[in-house]
């Protein structure tokens, strides 16, 4: 499918980012803005196309960037029946790290399991690095320099983006290191920083990081797979359909409701994945996540984010989270990997999380517009 510039490109304003005031917004992404989840799919199918057959022979390993490409490099993996891994900013337990620096992020440090990348790279003759958007690739630079430092050896690299906006500077760079690129769309972000600046940043900013004022129903899924470790993607897949099985054993049948379901910062591609099942039954759905990144919001109707509800995560109650645009609908599903408080899981109690403020937070924001709201645990 060929996708235009006006369907992968909305360009907002960084909140307080001296190396970087703009971000792009993709509207069909998944993330930021919510979208038909299997508009979303299909759009990570068509990066994977751009990639069939153009590595036959070799051995590939797939990664995809946190938090943003998280699902794009898990739907591409499985496309090209590949093995997965993605870059965190977690605490992965027992694990080691190869680090490196994303310098234009608002969150700079990410890192790579590198007990995983020890096995993964001696059956490895290539890695396709998997991203929403390039503009310079200092970070891939960043991330492959550590790798060759690290193992010495002769493996290839190539670089799949939905947006390619390096200048002829940066792409003569990736040319001189014979690094593959493939993209969808090319664009210029020469003037994105003056565009943003004309947007007056008076959208609604809502504060739920203090309580919750609603309720929501907690169901605990087992089977869970960490795409942050090393994951075989056919068994991913089949663990992502289990997980929409389980879930849907346990909710009411549904079919022409409003539904919400709603990932969190680099848990995304689970949350796509039963949104598309949801919606192939008929429901109209969307989908979006939870995200590190403070963006400025506007009224104007041309701006892609218009309300900002600050949370705190589900990962790190210390740590601000944001959600955007949240709407009204029937059905409100949260799918995350997010583990309940410690006391709550040694007591192996089913239900709510009364002490969890980051889940405390989430649903206090959608409950603003919301009543039907439960929780999907994979774990």
């Amino acid at each position: 499918m060929k996708y235009t510039k006006k369907d992968l490109v909305g360009i907002a304003k960084r909140e307080n980012n001296a190396k970087r005031n703009y971000l792009v917004v993709n509207p069909l992404q998944g993330k930021h803005v919510p979208v038909s989840p299997t508009r979303a799919l299909k759009l990570f199918a068509s990066l994977a196309e751009e990639l069939r057959d153009k590595y036959e022979g070799e051995r590939l390993l797939l990664i995809g960037f946190a938090e943003t490409a998280t699902a794009i490099g898990m739907q591409i993996a499985i496309s090209l029946a590949a093995p997965y891994i993605q870059t965190t900013r977690e605490i992965i337990p027992e694990a080691d790290y190869l680090f490196f620096s994303e310098e234009h992020s608002h969150a700079t440090e990410q890192k790579l399991v590198k007990n995983d990348m020890d096995e993964a790279v001696k059956n490895t003759d290539r890695i396709i690095f998997i991203e929403d958007e390039v503009t310079t690739g200092k970070t891939i630079l960043n991330i492959i320099s550590v790798i060759q430092n690290v193992y010495h050896n002769d493996m290839k690299f190539a670089v799949a983006s939905i947006l390619n906006g390096m200048s002829d500077k940066y792409r003569r760079v990736y040319e001189n290191k014979s690094i593959d690129l493939h993209y969808l769309k090319k664009t210029n972000h020469s003037n994105y920083g003056s565009i943003a600046e004309t947007f007056a940043g008076d959208g609604e900013y809502i504060d739920c990081t203090h309580g919750s004022a609603g309720k929501a129903a907690v169901l605990s899924v087992a089977g869970r797979m960490d795409a942050r470790r090393l994951v075989n993607t056919a068994e991913y897949d089949m663990a992502c359909r289990n997980l929409f099985e389980q879930v849907s054993k346990q909710l009411p049948r549904t079919a022409n409701d409003k539904i919400l379901v709603v990932g969190t910062e680099e848990f995304m591609y689970p949350a796509l994945y039963v949104a598309s099942c949801l919606e192939a039954l008929g429901n109209e759905v969307r989908c979006h996540a939870t995200t590190r990144s403070p963006i400025v919001v506007s009224k104007e109707s041309q701006y892609p984010l218009h309300a900002r509800y600050e949370l705190r995560s589900l990962y790190d109650a210390e740590r601000k989270t944001f959600l955007y645009d949240i709407g009204a609908y029937d059905k409100v599903l949260v799918v995350t990997d997010a583990p309940c408080p410690e006391d709550k899981r040694k007591a192996g109690i089913d239900g709510e999380c009364p002490k969890d403020k980051g889940l405390d937070s989430l649903v206090h924001a959608l409950a603003i517009n919301n009543t039907d709201i439960t929780v999907v645990r994979w774990c």
